[in-house]
């Protein structure tokens, strides 16, 4: 039984805490209100426990919209505070709003200021304590790195950037050429006979094996693994870790023929799934060009005023089974952007007009697709679509490219919710890592994930 001080929670584990821990310290919260003061307004009993329900429903999906669960900013005391406000205000606000769901509004405003003034200090001080003591050091995750000493700083860069309470300790060296062990500052180089002490010594919970190499993994090194493994000590393989904990397929670590073993998710061949999605692909649509239809007026203006050109551009894009189709899209970039060939869109972009750049921040400048999606062309969720001559520059350098054509391309994707602008090829290989995870893993729970986080990415004005 690990102790305290050696007590470590997976990313998901950390993730649903937060997710069960608000809702539970808000429900016990209220009761407590309740029962001492004259609070009235939300009262738990067996007659209208869905009242209940639909409060943790709303804590829930507002939290997911503006990021309660994202690690990163719950571990940041002003972010905690800045999205603990709009998450409460928005839950209360729809609450009251919807009366047939939640009590009926009360006649006094002293119990909706209470009902707000409870829930946001709830969970503004748990998140606090969150901070403190399960997002410390004290929670860190050691583990050993069995590797090509060659590979070493790459590998841990992989892990420790996404997930900073995965911390890399000690490696063991399976490159049998080079036995000198060079010396590293910041981790333990340790001998294949020292391994199960410096498991035991170290508070180690995980091995994780990244050699691609089977010669490196000796008799003696097996014997040691063996060992580790009967005494419940987890070992895993490097790309299941990466993927675990990146939400990627590091397909730089892969061999050429990785696409053999790739389990691709059943999704992609299940009719109702499918057709699920196709539904909810065409009434997306629908109501999409219903709110360009009514945001055309504001756009013609500003595009006159700010663009001084053609409303609409479209260009070639690379479709599913490599089929080649015409996008639209609202015009965004000066007039003849592209008089010296293709180039990839940068961050900061001097191509993009002012009002252009309103438009992709809010994403507005993608709602002419909701054609291409009704005409079957692209779907909501999936790849970003490419251009035709980008693909072909890809493919060459990157064996696992055209992959992504395998499922229809979509309007937002795992890749444009997680990462920024492609500018480099080395940015096409993170997006093309995040694409590849959507398709090996599709499911309708990842789709509503993408959802939400692309309504956060509308809202929090950060279109690309």
């Amino acid at each position: 039984m690990p102790s305290f001080d050696k007590m470590h929670f997976e990313i998901s584990e950390r993730k649903m805490g937060l997710r069960l821990f608000d809702v539970l310290f808000v429900l016990i919260a209220l009761y407590i209100t309740g029962r001492v003061f004259e609070f009235d307004y939300f009262v738990i009993s067996t007659s209208n426990f869905y009242w209940t329900i639909v409060l943790a429903v709303y804590i829930n999906v507002f939290g997911t919209i503006f990021e309660m669960y994202n690690l990163q900013v719950a571990s940041n005391q002003f972010q905690i505070l800045k999205s603990t406000i709009i998450t409460v205000s928005t839950t209360v606000l729809v609450y009251l709003l919807t009366p047939f769901f939640s009590p009926q509004l009360p006649s006094s405003r002293l119990q909706i200021l209470l009902f707000f003034g409870v829930m946001f200090f709830t969970i503004f001080i748990w998140r606090m304590f969150y901070v403190r003591f399960l997002a410390s050091t004290r929670f860190y995750q050691n583990a050993i790195l069995i590797c090509d000493q060659k590979e070493l700083r790459k590998l841990i860069a992989g892990l420790e950037n996404i997930d900073p309470h995965y911390k890399i300790v000690g490696f063991v060296n399976t490159d049998v050429s080079k036995q000198d062990f060079e010396k590293y500052n910041f981790i333990s180089s340790i001998k294949t006979e020292d391994l199960s002490n410096y498991v035991k010594d170290n508070g180690v919970s995980e091995i994780v094996i990244a050699s691609q190499k089977t010669v490196g993994i000796t008799a003696e090194l097996y014997q040691q693994l063996l060992h580790l493994l009967q005494s419940r000590t987890i070992i895993r393989e490097y790309n299941q870790v990466y993927e675990s904990k990146t939400q990627r397929i590091p397909v730089q670590y892969m061999s050429r023929d990785f696409y053999r073993f790739f389990p691709f998710s059943r999704s992609n061949q299940n009719k109702l799934y499918l057709l699920i999605a196709r539904v909810f692909e065409v009434v997306v649509s629908l109501i999409g060009l219903v709110i360009g239809f009514l945001l055309l007026p504001l756009i013609v203006i500003g595009n006159a005023i700010g663009n001084r050109g053609k409303l609409f551009y479209s260009q070639q894009r690379v479709g599913q089974d490599g089929v080649v189709f015409e996008i639209s899209k609202f015009r965004t970039m000066v007039k003849n952007a592209e008089n010296e060939g293709a180039v990839f869109a940068t961050t900061n972009d001097c191509r993009v007009t002012a009002f252009g750049k309103f438009l992709r921040k809010t994403r507005i400048d993608e709602f002419p697709q909701f054609i291409n999606i009704l005409k079957g062309d692209m779907a909501v969720i999936g790849p970003r679509p490419e251009r035709p001559f980008f693909v072909k520059e890809l493919a060459e350098i990157m064996p696992f490219y055209e992959t992504r054509h395998i499922i229809k391309p979509g309007l937002t994707g795992w890749a444009q919710v997680n990462y920024s602008y492609g500018e480099t090829v080395d940015d096409s290989l993170i997006k093309l890592q995040y694409d590849l995870y959507y398709i090996k893993h599709r499911s309708i729970y990842l789709d509503l994930n993408i959802a939400f986080k692309t309504i956060t990415t509308v809202l929090f004005y950060r279109g690309q």
